[in-house]
């Protein structure tokens, strides 16, 4: 029996991001083991559930200790001659870079790695680039090119960051394809009536900067200003990455009147009261999911025209592209959909057919597996 071991930095992220994945696999007859950092009873019973096995690996998930690093994979490359697998499949930085090298230490046969977007050392935040940043950058991708020419299959979500990581040497030409989102189940995200009354933007990410949170809440202030009737909804949970928001800053907008703050919550039901779909990122992004989840639910988008954010989106067909950090211009989109209500049903079907057509799990990873399988 074929095996493979998937590395992850964090377990609720091996269980959101690649469960249709170990499912699809497991359903082959893969033996599929499950690493991750962090593991609760709960998440691994899930990975079980799968008909996968968890096991747990250390790995210091954010920060930069060359020491510590070097210590966990040599601790992982153990593992993994341990656990004998025939394929390595990692994930997110740092289990790529050290779980590629690891793999390469342990001899595991086939070693495969996914490009989910190049984060926060490679992200223009629009200020001028300080010395620790450079240092960073320059350090991830030396480490990027050593992990990388060690693997033989390297996974980009976008044309973008191929083409970066290829015109920078981090990626072998040969030895790099293109997913184009790691896709939703469509079944799990089904079409939701189109919502008009009154019209409701929402945001879904981790509280970065980055994300363009704050450009959401100024573009907000603005459109309420000439329609106090309209509804602005952020979901999601606050991050100790650099690029994080406090909570004191955006419980100052709940204050304020121009934004909802549940918290990190189920999605699917807010989904269902909004409108429209708005994701103002700068961040590297690889082809976000969360995008992808509101277009099988029928939603129009308005998001950035930058990196892995312009995949998701057909200009004036599915909604709209605005610059990064533009506010005027994401308020001008915004408007656009209060001002014509109408175009809410009719580009979240399109955005709906979008997401039939690219982002359906099954085809996804049908095309994920015969390339780790080889």
């Amino acid at each position: 029996m074929t095996s493979i071991a998937i590395v992850a930095h964090h377990a609720v992220d091996m269980l959101n991001f690649r469960g249709d994945l170990i499912k699809a696999l497991c359903a082959a007859g893969v033996r599929v083991v499950c690493l991750a950092p962090d593991y609760t009873d709960k998440e691994s019973s899930q990975v079980r559930d799968l008909g996968a096995e968890p096991v747990s690996y250390s790995l210091q998930r954010t920060g930069m200790n060359p020491l510590r690093d070097l210590a966990d994979a040599l601790a992982l490359a153990r593992l993994l001659r341990r656990l004998r697998p025939d394929i390595v499949f990692v994930f997110s930085i740092k289990p790529v870079i050290y779980g590629s090298m690891a793999a390469w230490l342990a001899r595991v046969p086939r070693r495969v790695a996914m490009i989910e977007g190049a984060g926060y050392a490679f992200t223009d935040t629009g200020q001028p680039i300080g010395w620790k940043r450079r240092v960073l950058r320059a350090l991830v991708c030396g480490l990027y090119r050593v992990a990388l020419s060690r693997v033989h299959r390297v996974v980009f979500l976008n044309e973008d960051d191929r083409r970066d990581f290829e015109s920078h040497r981090l990626a072998d030409p040969g030895r790099s394809v293109v997913l184009g989102g790691i896709g939703v189940d469509l079944d799990a995200w089904p079409v939701a009536p189109a919502v008009t009354e009154p019209v409701t933007f929402i945001l879904v990410a981790r509280l970065l900067r980055e994300k363009g949170i704050v450009q959401f809440a100024d573009a907000a202030r603005q459109v309420l200003r000439q329609h106090p009737g309209a509804r602005f909804i952020l979901l999601g949970r606050l991050d100790t990455n650099p690029g994080g928001l406090g909570q004191a800053e955006v419980e100052s907008w709940v204050r304020e009147g121009i934004l909802e703050w549940p918290g990190h919550v189920a999605v699917r039901p807010w989904l269902s009261q909004a409108s429209v779909f708005v994701l103002p990122s700068f961040y590297r992004e690889g082809v976000p999911r969360s995008t992808q989840e509101a277009m099988a639910m029928g939603r129009p988008v308005i998001t950035t025209d930058s990196t892995g954010c312009r995949d998701t989106v057909d200009e004036g067909v599915n909604g709209y592209l605005v610059p990064v950090r533009d506010v005027d211009a994401l308020t001008r989109a915004m408007l656009r959909f209060v001002d014509e209500p109408a175009s809410i049903a009719e580009m979240g079907a399109a955005s709906r057919r979008m997401a039939e057509e690219r982002f359906d799990v099954r085809k996804v990873n049908q095309r994920l597996i015969n390339w780790l399988l080889g």
